[in-house]
């Protein structure tokens, strides 16, 4: 009697959930059926029953196991070169979602019109990040916190910052030193703690010290990041994933939260204090928030200077800002640095023009005592950002802008209108960091580091991949079971490499090259 309740609940559970599955399912497909016969431009090979999934794990199954989704859409793009978009259907792991490589239509999407925010944005971040953030909020309330920290990422503020920068690449200049001559090691890792130093202490104003020893604000978002993805399912579906995201999301809150409280009781004392006893040192990005904040609460006079308190609702989305700026200004920022170090070692001409530049401006190979008396010197260096633009431009690709794409030429940032290099198709066409209002906030923070970065090595150091050596030692350590599997015919072997490259982009969040970047390095000779 008890297994047949039993049975039957269980039955009904199941059965009700495959009822709304189906519903759910069948509105979701109905909706891309309509947009379809409306004459909306659908990827090919869309099925009532599994939408594109099929046609995605069909081109996954072309790449290694690890590339990035969007490398699959080079023959999508193709087929839709007359509208510059497409929809591709992937529920239910992932909202459908309109895809344009026009940059007629992106500059509609981000500057002419103010659409809102996917109502599952907010959801798909909130492991990273925690809640709310400028990513995902809202007109109202993104004007006002994109007003708070407009004046901590200005260009003056962020130049009166490059002697900071300068510090923290001293560090990574000597580990590279530490490496040099020595084995293999990951690039990918060494860049990331580099960036987590920078915007720490450009955000809160303290010195993790992470390139030395990883620091627990370091390590819980890399771990976080470890157990996320927007799209794969032996991601999402893994019952580990939630507890893990959220415990060191925790981690992440506690020690963002303390250093806000602490900054925010110094500048009460500050205040309380005659103006002359101000410190000196630059403020932080939030330092000058909460500065903007405590303002406005003692212009509205409800509270004495000394009674004021933290709002704990202002702390909770500040801490929220504070996430999301590590996870844009760390991720991204590093593997930008390391595929312009990759492009470098593959275009020696480029590298010695580079470092020809430097040896112009910089005279003496050490630059960073030249920028920490003159930051403006990082302004001198025309080649070096061009340099910074051309990895921005093909990692990740963007759409045909003009003939030879997948050169590396940085000298096309540096001509004008009428010179065969100059861009045919609108410069909107460029968007690493977006156009319109919502623009990257911190892109002049991302320009100087990786300039002063580039700076600082390029005349030190000549850094090469390592990835065929790294392969063999891969191969050397399968185990003997693949290795018959491989010899019989029964296992094929993986793919390494995407449209030739063989540090491709990875799906791992910000798009990190394969294995992350073994390499070796050496002095620069000359």
């Amino acid at each position: 009697m008890v297994l047949s309740k039993l049975f039957v609940t269980v039955s009904t559970s199941i059965a009700t959930v495959l009822i709304y599955v189906l519903i759910a399912g069948y509105r979701q497909r109905s909706r891309i059926y309509r947009l379809q016969q409306q004459g909306v431009a659908i990827a090919d090979g869309w099925s009532w029953w599994f939408g594109h999934l099929l046609v995605l794990n069909k081109k996954l199954r072309t790449l290694p196991h690890d590339a990035n989704i969007f490398m699959v859409m080079d023959d999508v793009i193709n087929k839709h070169e007359d509208t510059g978009y497409f929809v591709m259907d992937y529920w239910p792991m992932f909202q459908p979602v309109l895809l344009t490589f026009s940059p007629e239509i992106a500059t509609q999407v981000s500057s002419r019109r103010d659409f809102p925010k996917p109502a599952d944005q907010e959801n798909s971040f909130r492991p990273i990040i925690g809640g709310p953030s400028l990513i995902t909020m809202h007109e109202t309330q993104w004007k006002f916190w994109r007003s708070l920290f407009n004046n901590g990422f200005s260009a003056s503020h962020m130049l009166s910052l490059v002697p900071s920068l300068v510090d923290t690449v001293d560090i990574f200049c000597e580990q590279l030193f530490a490496n040099v001559d020595g084995d293999i090691f990951f690039l990918d890792d060494m860049a990331m703690q580099l960036t987590m130093d920078i915007i720490i202490k450009t955000t809160l104003d303290i010195d993790l010290d992470n390139q030395r020893a990883e620091h627990q604000l370091s390590h819980a978002l890399n771990t976080i990041l470890d157990w996320h993805s927007f799209w794969d399912p032996r991601i999402l579906l893994n019952p580990l994933r939630l507890p893990v995201q959220w415990y060191y999301g925790r981690c992440m809150d506690g020690f963002i939260k303390a250093q806000l409280q602490r900054r925010f009781e110094e500048m009460k004392s500050e205040r309380s204090a005659s103006t002359s006893s101000q410190i000196k040192k630059a403020k932080s990005v939030i330092a000058l928030a909460l500065e903007e904040h405590m303002s406005l609460k003692y212009k509205e006079g409800k509270q004495a200077s000394d009674d004021l308190k933290l709002d704990p609702q202002f702390a909770n989305i500040a801490a929220n800002q504070i996430r999301m700026f590590l996870f844009a200004g760390n991720d991204s920022t590093a593997t930008t640095l390391v595929y312009t170090y990759h492009l470098l070692s593959q275009n020696p001409v480029a590298l010695a023009k580079l470092r020809e530049e430097h040896a112009l401006v910089f005279h003496s190979s050490e630059a960073g005592d030249q920028l920490r008396e003159d930051p403006s010197l990082i302004n001198q260096c025309p080649y070096t950002l061009a340099v910074i633009k051309e990895a921005l431009r093909l990692f990740p690709a963007s759409s045909a802008i003009r003939d030879g794409i997948v050169e590396f030429v940085p000298e096309r940032w540096l001509v004008g209108p009428g010179h065969p290099l100059y861009p045919k198709s609108p410069l909107t066409s460029y968007r690493p960091f977006e156009h319109g209002t919502r623009n990257c906030i911190a892109q002049t923070l991302v320009y100087n580091e990786l300039r002063v970065a580039l700076i600082m090595t390029a005349r030190k150091f000549d850094i090469k991949p390592a990835y065929e050596e790294w392969d063999c030692r891969e191969k050397s350590r399968q185990g003997i079971f693949v290795t018959m599997m491989e010899t019989l015919g029964l296992k094929g072997e993986q793919y390494k490499t995407v449209l030739g490259e063989r540090a491709y982009q990875t799906s791992r969040s910000g798009a990190h090259p394969a294995d992350r970047y073994p390499c070796r390095v050496s002095l620069a000779q000359g």
